[in-house]
């Protein structure tokens, strides 16, 4: 390729021309072969769009809605996934809380909706309530956290795993509320939680706290209460089959 096409490819930043990866049928006209090639350039911009914003969003497996079992989980039907899976509650700014015992389908939803968000080109960050809480703690003096915070301001959908698991201190529950609070009408907030509203009092140590809270989060938002059995321990592995092992 001409040298002086590649140093101008480079200076626009259009990759697919000085990687060597474009190529076009024969035969085009001089606008169907520059189409052929801002299509292509736009293809793999969103491609390093998006692999960027999955590794930001630090989702830890991926799951989808198609693979969500609402015969086993009856605390959400199929119609309510697809309308959750259409996305259009998060450019409305709703939240979603998900509530209900360990292995009930509550992460499985909220990572399906976020893997989904983040393909669609959602900026997304997925965090457990314990990490969450160490980069608030942190944010001051550790770069690593101060730039995970920034992300998390900036994102459309901040998905909150584990609320309730482990204890939370006064001062943590306050900069947790800050964070809430920051983003109020800002950005979707999908949180699960082994604990109904009724425990958040407790969790937080400050029942004004709690209520200002879920103030903020149930202003506009859908909660979802599961209540059957663990799906892990009803569909688990194990080493000897049920006959036993004489």
């Amino acid at each position: 390729m001409n040298h002086e096409i590649i140093a101008l490819a480079k200076q626009f930043r259009m990759s697919v021309l000085y990687d060597g990866k474009f190529s076009a049928s024969d035969g085009l006209s001089n606008e169907e072969y520059l189409l052929a090639l801002l299509r292509a350039e736009a293809k793999k911009r969103e491609e390093r769009s998006a692999a960027e914003r999955f590794k930001q969003a630090r989702f830890p497996t991926f799951k989808s809605f198609e693979d969500f079992d609402t015969d086993f989980q009856k605390g959400v039907t199929g119609k309510q996934l697809q309308t959750l899976a259409k996305l259009e509650w998060l450019d409305a700014l709703f939240n979603l809380i998900l509530i209900g015992p360990p292995g009930t389908g509550k992460t499985h939803i909220a990572l399906a909706i976020g893997n989904k968000a983040a393909k669609e080109g959602y900026r997304v960050a997925f965090t457990s309530m314990d990490n969450l809480v160490h980069v608030l703690k942190t944010w001051e003096i550790s770069k690593k956290s101060a730039c995970r915070l920034g992300w998390i301001k900036k994102c459309d959908l901040l998905i909150i795993d584990e609320l309730g698991y482990l204890p939370v201190s006064r001062t943590e529950a306050n900069f947790f509320f800050s964070l809430i609070s920051e983003l109020y009408e800002k950005a979707s907030i999908v949180i699960t939680s082994n604990k109904g509203f009724d425990g958040w009092a407790e969790l937080l140590g400050d029942a004004v706290l709690a209520t200002a809270l879920l103030d903020r989060l149930t202003h506009r938002c859908q909660i979802l209460n599961f209540t059957d059995d663990s799906y892990r321990l009803k569909n688990r592995k194990q080493i000897f089959d049920s006959k036993g092992a004489d």
